[in-house]
């Protein structure tokens, strides 16, 4: 039985190394892993060709659960898929495998769980964010005053034939930023 690790990041500036080396210490012969890739992306390129790489008898071995499927319909139907072609599923953290009865179920179980927990989070990201908007309070990056120097400068350039994202690189500013201060000038001239 040959051992496929799978491991996942879902940022760029995550590592992985930590996962990498529990699958490559638990016996997985070759780690294919996905960086900046979120678990509910359907389009997973790492875990594709692992897919269309395993065999019957092989094992697809995760870190944790969450690092295969997100949703607990998701990482079921994968599962399912996997048993389907002869190819069993482990996790490493949670000690689940499917090679029996009682592994299937425990997943079954398990994954259930981390989607209660999952939604709940994301109800109490809501509620808070409610609150937050009653007490007059909204989210997002606070608003900046814009250099009154730079708006005159981008109005300059603009007048001279420059384009927005030529601006902003003269600028040192985004080219969104570059059409805020154009509008905020426009609605000067016209206030």
């Amino acid at each position: 039985m040959a051992g496929l690790g799978y491991a996942r990041v879902s940022t760029l500036e995550q590592h992985p190394e930590p996962q990498i080396r529990a699958l490559e210490g638990a016996g997985c012969l070759r780690v294919y892993t996905d960086h900046g890739v979120s678990g509910m992306q359907a389009n997973r390129p790492q875990l594709e060709k692992l897919l269309e790489n395993a065999r019957a008898g092989d094992e697809l071995v995760v870190w944790k659960l969450d690092r295969l499927g997100r949703s607990t319909r998701q990482l079921l139907e994968l599962v399912d898929s996997l048993e389907s072609r002869g190819i069993h599923f482990r996790s490493l953290t949670e000690g689940v495998a499917t090679t029996g009865p009682m592994g299937k179920a425990m997943l079954t179980v398990m994954s259930a769980f981390a989607q209660l927990e999952r939604d709940q989070l994301a109800e109490r990201t809501r509620a808070g964010l409610a609150a937050a908007a009653a007490r007059g309070r909204k989210g997002g990056r606070p608003s900046v005053t814009p250099d009154s120097d730079k708006v005159r400068q981008a109005s300059q350039y603009r007048q001279a034939g420059l384009t927005p994202p030529e601006i902003g690189k003269l600028l040192g500013v985004s080219r969104a930023t570059v059409y805020r201060y154009l509008a905020l000038l426009a609605d000067q001239d016209t206030g």
